[in-house]
């Protein structure tokens, strides 16, 4: 499989889970209006606000890989996906594959990360 199809296929259950957490948000939202309970104080479950901030923080984080996913698209279609956007060395075949939106070889990547 290309590495178009590969980012497609990732980018296509993105785009599914943005959906559903978006749909989670429509619904808490209503429930929120709709409620006067103080659900803050229930040992049932999770108060709305947690649910709230933990959508909200699944959502950032699908959409920053949907901004990974197109990133890596873009480089596909200009020829430099597989390569390190740094050093321009080849990015290993094994890092593409457990992270096909990678941009930077490890050596790089880690230098990003400190």
């Amino acid at each position: 499989m290309s590495a178009a199809e590969v980012l497609g296929r990732y980018r296509e259950r993105i785009v599914a889970e943005i959906a559903g957490l978006d749909a989670s948000m429509v619904a808490l939202r209503q429930v929120r209006e709709s409620s006067s309970d103080d659900d803050e104080h229930d040992p049932e479950g999770p108060t709305l606000s947690s649910e709230w901030s933990r959508i909200q923080g699944l959502l950032a984080a699908a959409r920053q890989q949907l901004t990974e996913t197109d990133a890596a698209l873009s480089r596909v279609a200009d020829g430099r996906y597989g390569l390190c956007l740094d050093c321009g060395l080849p990015i290993a075949p094994g890092r593409l594959e457990a992270r096909p939106t990678a941009a930077y070889c490890v050596t790089c990547a880690t230098r990003h990360a400190r």
